[in-house]
């Protein structure tokens, strides 16, 4: 329960500035669709908008890997070495 204030950070930013803005539809999945239909006509600034909206998400799942990471190295201790 000690990591809980942890991951408060990242996920407030992931909700508000990686989903705005909400109406009428997210920049993050706009530009994310965007590359899946080849990102045919995207300029630098629609990187730079996918750099800026992404980044909260990124540092959410930075967040969540190194949360879950010490109780996998945590349960590997108990098995025996080859």
């Amino acid at each position: 329960m000690a990591e809980t204030p942890r991951i408060l950070p990242p996920l407030f930013a992931s909700l508000t500035l990686g989903l705005a803005p909400f109406v009428p539809q997210p920049h993050v999945l706009e530009k994310l669709r965007m590359i899946a239909a080849g990102g045919a006509g995207m300029k630098p600034i629609d990187v730079f908008d996918l750099a800026l909206h992404g980044a909260p998400w990124v540092w959410l799942a930075w967040t969540l890997v190194a949360m879950a990471r010490p109780a996998a190295a945590a349960g590997g201790a108990d098995t025996p070495k080859a």
